[in-house]
């Protein structure tokens, strides 16, 4: 059994024009979310074998404050590259590239595509995903190679509203 949680970065800022799109940083409801969102994971005795994210700020930044509440070392989380401006089937091939070892995997990304990937792989429609938001899905098989829509259940779909 393999376990997925997709999320995508909390709510990030506009306010500096002269910073490009990879640099833009969290706004305050980002850095509170995220957090929140972490506490929720931790409340659910969420345990991580890995954390991908996106090389962006915004992105990096959600993986860190998650990571500290559910206690994932900060130095474990793994930047990929190719999570910043992915296609659905770069997520795919990220995905099924994951060590065999590491049955449970959050990934921190950006919509669209997080949201269309998600729908890609599960049996269940996925609305579109809102900043700081989690899906989590479950795939019966024990090789990440083998992660299809085919084997794989819905378990949830979590965003910080929820967690007011």
């Amino acid at each position: 059994m393999k376990t997925l949680y997709l999320m995508r970065h909390a709510k990030s800022s506009w306010d500096f024009d002269d910073l490009d799109d990879h640099q833009r940083p969290l706004n305050d409801r980002g850095r509170d979310d995220a957090p929140r969102m972490g506490q929720a994971l931790a409340k659910r005795d969420i345990q991580l074998n890995l954390l991908l994210t996106s090389p962006a700020v915004r992105a990096l930044s959600t993986a860190a404050l998650v990571a500290k509440e559910i206690d994932y070392p900060h130095e474990k989380i793994q930047v990929v590259e190719s999570i910043y401006e992915a296609t659905v089937l770069d997520l795919l091939q990220v995905v099924r590239q994951c060590p065999d070892e590491a049955d449970s995997v959050l990934l921190v990304g950006h919509n669209n595509t997080l949201t269309d990937f998600a729908n890609l792989l599960s049996p269940s429609s996925i609305p579109d995903m809102p900043t700081a938001s989690i899906v989590c899905l479950k795939f019966s098989c024990a090789h990440w190679a083998e992660v299809d829509q085919a084997n794989a259940e819905f378990y949830f779909f979590d965003k910080p509203k929820n967690n007011d």
